[in-house]
């Protein structure tokens, strides 16, 4: 039960991760292509156009970086793990993810401590640049006593440090779940990128004896 749980809720998660960094990656894209055109063809820019591609940025990052755990896409050093018998390396392998969770939860803490005040006290405090949507207007009497907002205020961008964090922290999580349960013996294989290259190939050189067969069979007839 707590196994399909943590499964259901993980892939939320990645739906959460892939949408967020597939939305930010493509507006910072666009954004930055419709600044280049404003600019260069009508001598024009969008005044707030580089302040909202560092926000998205950050956000693609800090969020990508949980992703890269599930995905194993950070590097692994693995030479002594692989020498070492099971019992070793699941000792090792959750003495490494002891030790990410109390970084990511330090992180997640600090993050925390950094972006709420600008939720409470300093709701007031806006970016430089970025106009506040008019739609989005409601915020004012949550935040800031009724007096709207002209810009977007900061605790809106900067909110990508606790999620990140959680998210991080939620990942950490998975991992040392997988391995006590014995689904993985570590947190990373840094052979995996060996592995996938070598199993490209594979599927090549399939593809092209089976090319190479159709042809012989071709000109047979």
């Amino acid at each position: 039960m707590e196994q399909s749980l943590l499964a259901k809720i993980g892939h939320f998660t990645d739906r959460v991760e892939e949408g967020l960094i597939a939305f930010f990656l493509g507006a910072m894209t666009l954004l930055t292509f419709v600044n280049v055109v404003m600019r260069y063809l009508f001598n024009d820019n969008i005044l707030w156009a580089l302040e909202l591609t560092v926000f998205m940025f950050a956000w693609m990052v800090l969020v990508g970086a949980s992703y890269g755990v599930k995905k194993h896409f950070h590097i692994g050093v693995d030479v002594v793990i692989d020498k070492a018998p099971p019992p070793l390396r699941k000792a090792l392998a959750l003495v490494a993810v002891s030790c990410c969770l109390t970084f990511s939860i330090l992180l997640l803490i600090g993050s925390w401590n950094y972006w709420y005040p600008f939720a409470t006290e300093r709701a007031w405090y806006e970016t430089d640049d970025i106009p506040m949507p008019e739609m989005f207007q409601f915020m004012s009497d949550w935040f800031n006593e009724g007096e709207a907002y002209e810009k977007i205020p900061r605790f809106i961008p900067y909110m990508a440090l606790p999620v990140g964090m959680a998210l991080l922290t939620f990942r950490f999580l998975q991992v040392a779940w997988r391995i006590l349960t014995d689904q993985q013996d570590r947190m990373i294989a840094g052979h995996e990128a060996e592995e996938d290259l070598e199993a490209l190939k594979a599927e090549m050189g399939d593809a092209a004896d089976l090319m190479g067969g159709s042809r012989r069979d071709g000109k047979e007839q």
